[in-house]
């Protein structure tokens, strides 16, 4: 399984939005200037970030954008399952109920579910505010996420 660009690409707005967090709204220009991420690329992604309410616009001269919550209210797994899709490592997982015809006489669906279970317990155990804290006390303070 691979993420995304856009998946990857989510995860460095929200953690550079938290990281440099001073009360007000941050254009996505600055944003794109620090993750060296195109600003037309991070338009997209803040449309979906939007929509889902992990992120508010405020309009004007001193526009941009802001956090809803704090980032240890994010999830690694909140974000990627949002530009993902979902995160199954096959299609038979992709919903709560296996949908599979073989489901019963599959001798690899245990690999296949806890696999999942494993990426699962992963990014839904990794807040934003955990990212920050992990660069921080890895690397200098002029490190890019």
């Amino acid at each position: 399984m691979k993420i995304s660009t856009k998946g990857r690409y989510a995860l460095r707005m929200m953690c550079d939005m938290a990281m440099n967090n001073n009360g007000s709204a941050i254009p996505l220009k600055e944003i794109a200037n620090r993750q060296n991420i195109s600003v037309k690329y991070l338009e997209q992604i803040v449309i979906l970030l939007s929509r889902a309410g992990f992120v508010k616009s405020v309009r004007g001269a001193q526009g941009g954008y802001k956090l809803t919550n704090p980032p240890s209210y994010y999830t690694v797994g909140m974000i990627l399952r949002l530009t993902e899709g979902g995160l199954a490592p096959v299609s038979c997982l992709d919903d709560e109920v296996n949908q599979c015809s073989r489901a019963s006489e599959c001798m690899t669906l245990f690999v296949w579910e806890r696999l999942y279970s494993a990426i699962c317990e992963a990014v839904d155990n990794i807040t934003i505010e955990d990212i920050i804290n992990h660069s921080k006390s890895s690397f200098d303070s002029d490190y890019v996420i």
